[in-house]
């Protein structure tokens, strides 16, 4: 065997026989997980609803737009909760990250009735460069003068920050800075009435994270191997790949 592979690898290499053998044990193990996640699909596909009473109005490309107008004539809406705090100078590392699978994406969803929405606290003209910089093409706008953000639990007060706590992910937790990402999904009916169907936060967004899906069966994996054993070990702005690793001030993987 190759000497380099020898200090590359600390799987055993074994005949073909005994390889098949073990990819058939892992099969099974993944057959359970599909079905089981088709189980946790379906579920998602019955909770209940809950009608959006407030008002909400946001800055945008076309100026001031509500929620409604978010959904660009569709049914269904998907915001990404993108992490931007009105200070900041650019988004958040991770939500980057996220929103680069998006305008992929897009041109199956708004076909299948469903529109797309980045939604950050951070001005409009500081999102828009931001946007450009990054060659992105999906709709995205700042809520900046409303509540919407704090409302749905991805940005939190001064004095919550302060204190520590707050709701995120469904529960009171550790909060140590201004925002937090998540995705949220709502639907309009015939009459116009909102409803708010979905939200979901932390390890649950690495489900629209295409490169997860790969790198999960690249030989090693997601390899995040510290110091934080997260995707702040390696993820960066797409741009910035080629510069010196330093982090962002200010943001979230800070």
């Amino acid at each position: 065997m190759d000497t380099a592979l020898k200090t590359q690898t600390t799987n055993r290499v074994v005949s073909k026989e005994e390889w098949l053998e073990a990819r058939k044990v892992l099969l099974e193990k993944e057959k359970e997980l599909t079905k089981m996640y088709d189980g946790v699909r379906e579920l998602r596909a019955q909770l209940p609803w809950l009608k959006v009473e407030k008002e909400y109005i946001f800055d945008g490309e076309n100026g001031k737009e509500s929620l409604s107008d978010l959904f660009q004539g569709r049914s269904q809406l998907i915001v990404q909760h993108f992490m931007f705090a009105p200070e900041w100078e650019e988004g958040c590392v991770g939500c980057s990250f996220q929103a680069d699978h998006v305008d992929g994406a897009r041109m199956h969803l708004e076909p299948h009735n469903v529109s797309f929405v980045a939604i950050s606290r951070a001005p409009y003209k500081v999102i828009e460069a931001f946007k450009k910089r990054m060659g992105w093409k999906f709709k995205w706008v700042s809520s900046y003068e409303n509540d919407f953000n704090f409302d749905y639990n991805v940005s939190f007060t001064e004095e919550q920050v302060n204190f520590g706590k707050g709701t995120y992910n469904f529960r009171e937790q550790s909060i140590d800075m201004p925002e937090l990402p998540g995705t949220s999904a709502f639907y309009k009916d015939e009459s116009g009435q909102l409803f708010h169907t979905y939200s979901c936060y932390e390890r649950g967004l690495e489900l629209a994270v295409t490169t997860y899906v790969y790198l999960d069966i690249a030989p090693k994996g997601r390899n995040e191997t510290g110091p934080d054993f997260s995707l702040t070990d390696w993820v960066r702005h797409h741009d910035k790949y080629n510069e010196p690793v330093e982090k962002s001030g200010g943001c979230c993987c800070e």
